[in-house]
């Protein structure tokens, strides 16, 4: 049975697209939404977070999650609810692809390491980093830098998670990395951004949320007992075993996670289902122009969700064996950092003629996105490299 689009009057629309910073010619068989999805399929940054960590350091298994693996299930459930809503999957699906490109190795422990290293010369977000590596970093056109992506999806990429400044606010409070981008007024950081992009900072919820629990258990440091004693995560682990007894640990595992996701999207669609009706909301303009989130958890949701967020911080995040891995990672990158600072003819050569002057701020922002660019297992590499005499051998 063929299924019509229908799209939604507050969906965003390909062909009203806002435009590019480069005006180039329509594709005559893609979306301009499309296109950007495929730019940042293929994109150097994109194919790193294949070795970058999530929770677990990349190289510890093959089955825990990468911020690849990561990013394409944040995909999955962001066309989901793109799909449900009547709004444009393709943009949602960029947004979420795009979401994680400006993390640097070993997860949130090596953001903390380039910020701490970074506070003299404007310091690191990963998010400015991701708008930075969109725009600048990646080179793959003769033409401009960057991607050259679509309006309305730097505007998802930057603001997925809600405006980053109210009307009159001081932009000097912005990370630096959203201030060094030239059209940055542009996007209009004091309001939420569309639909999609919303869909898109949901989904990475969903994602992370179901994933965290999932691998925290394969990796033993989480207990299945444990998890059974938490709101909505418990009653649909013990509705596996009740259906479905005799199937094992890692099946049962399986089910349940399938299933707290279809609750956790379920619960997506009918929250904004309500809020969408109760706004009026006729337009993609009308969206933004919102004090608040359309798409959102229920109330209920939120709450039983902050218990699960907890129980995370607690019982798996501030593991010893975790810790130890995020304070070697944090170390790992706070000392190339210094090295590279200090001697910047330590870089590769293709840097030298950016970044010539120890210790000066030039030379720290072109550090700061050679190390946050760096895969883990590149950067394990680099620092051995450095560091280690074993390493001359």
């Amino acid at each position: 049975m063929l299924m019509v689009f229908t799209r939604a009057p507050y969906a965003c629309d390909p062909a009203k697209t806002r435009g590019r910073l480069h005006r180039q010619a329509e594709s005559a068989t893609r979306s301009a939404f499309q296109r950007d999805r495929d730019r940042i399929i293929h994109s150097t940054a994109f194919r790193r977070l294949k070795e970058k960590t999530q929770v677990f350091v990349a190289h510890e298994g093959d089955h825990f999650r990468t911020r690849l693996t990561h990013s394409l299930e944040v995909s999955q459930i962001a066309r989901t609810l793109a799909r449900a809503l009547q709004v444009d999957e393709d943009l949602a699906e960029a947004a979420a692809l795009a979401h994680d490109l400006g993390h640097p190795p070993f997860g949130h422990s090596g953001e903390d390491g380039l910020a701490d290293a970074m506070k003299g010369f404007g310091g690191f977000d990963h998010n400015a980093q991701t708008l930075r590596v969109i725009t600048l970093l990646e080179r793959r056109y003769p033409e401009f830098d960057g991607l050259n992506l679509a309006w309305e999806t730097l505007e998802g990429v930057v603001k997925h998670n809600g405006p980053l400044m109210k009307k009159g606010d001081d932009p000097a409070k912005l990370p630096w990395g959203f201030t060094a981008y030239e059209d940055w007024r542009g996007l209009e950081l004091h309001t939420h951004s569309s639909v999609e992009a919303q869909i898109a900072a949901l989904s990475d919820d969903i994602a992370y949320n179901n994933h965290d629990i999932d691998d925290g258990l394969r990796a033993g440091i989480l207990k299945l007992d444990e998890v059974t004693e938490l709101p909505l995560v418990g009653d649909v682990f013990r509705a596996v075993r009740d259906q479905y007894p005799d199937i094992g640990t890692s099946l049962t595992i399986h089910e349940a996670i399938r299933r707290l996701i279809g609750l956790m999207v379920n619960d997506v669609l009918e929250e904004t289902r309500a809020r969408l009706a109760a706004s009026g909301v006729d337009s993609p303009e009308a969206v933004r122009a919102l004090d608040h989130p359309v798409v959102s958890f229920s109330e209920s949701m939120l709450v039983q969700l902050s218990a699960v967020r907890r129980f995370l911080y607690a019982n798996m995040y501030l593991h010893y064996k975790v810790k130890r891995a995020k304070e070697k990672g944090k170390r790992i990158v706070r000392e190339l950092f210094e090295a590279f600072l200090n001697d910047p003819a330590l870089l590769p050569t293709e840097f030298h003629r950016q970044a010539d002057t120890p210790g000066s701020p030039e030379t720290a922002r072109v550090v700061c996105d050679y190390i946050a660019g760096m895969t883990d297992r590149y950067a394990i590499d680099q620092h051995r490299q450095l560091f280690h005499v074993e390493a001359w051998r």
